[in-house]
């Protein structure tokens, strides 16, 4: 863990007047703190965009990333799949011009193949404090709303029955041909988001939607931390 590292992204973005961090930013936070995140590069150029592609390997996604900007798939600055030298160039070209301005650059990072989604985040709750959640991710986060809550900071033992606690509980199980997923991982990472609640009070939010189950290995896809 690299608290001090995390502190410095965090501070540079208040100290600048912002309250989101862009997602390779809450990403680099992540990783200070241990968690799995995908291999990524922020470009700005087509020319870093293009040696990025070809250094972590097609096919890559491509996405739009500021902090100006925390919805990227309802403004189209989202590309996935993209395969060939030719694609990425476009994939440049399109979501630069889609993001009307915003300071920032593309990201170019590895396609993580995997049919489970999970989600994790930070809340802070006015009775509780901060709260760690975990559930079932991507677009079924928000239509079963399937997801477990504890008061950070956790120990493992909390963080292995949250995963217990959602309806989906035997999406981590081998099923289908997949292995099982990394339950200590996922632990380890439920952990690491209440030491970040309460290591930096200024963190309000954290989403973490969708972490894909690599086989076994979960990792973070997509990131979102909100300061206050």
């Amino acid at each position: 863990m690299n608290r001090v590292k995390a502190g410095e992204i965090i501070e540079r973005a208040l100290g600048e007047g912002r309250r989101v961090l862009s997602e390779y930013e809450a990403k680099r936070v992540l990783e200070a703190y241990g968690f799995p995140v995908t291999r990524e590069v922020l470009a700005g150029s087509e020319g870093e965009a293009l040696e990025a592609a070809s250094g972590i390997g097609y096919p890559v996604v491509m996405k739009g990333c500021s902090p100006a900007i925390a919805h990227k798939t309802e403004k189209g600055l989202i590309r996935v799949d993209v395969r060939t030298r030719e694609e990425a160039a476009a994939a440049f070209r399109e979501i630069s011009a889609g993001m009307d301005g915003h300071e920032g650059g593309v990201l170019v990072q590895q396609m993580v193949r995997g049919r489970r989604e999970l989600v994790m985040g930070l809340t802070r709750d006015g009775q509780f404090g901060a709260c760690v959640m975990f559930g079932l991710g991507g677009i079924f986060t928000e239509i079963l709303r399937d997801t477990a809550f504890r008061k950070a900071p956790l120990d493992r033992e909390d963080a292995l029955a949250m995963m217990d606690d959602i309806r989906a509980r035997r999406i981590l199980d081998a099923v289908r041909g997949m292995e099982a997923a990394d339950r200590q991982r996922l632990a380890d990472m439920l952990t690491a988001l209440g030491r970040i609640g309460t290591d930096f009070a200024s963190v309000a939010e954290i989403d973490l939607n969708p972490v894909i189950l690599d086989g076994k290995d979960p990792v973070v896809v997509d990131a979102l931390i909100v300061l206050s």
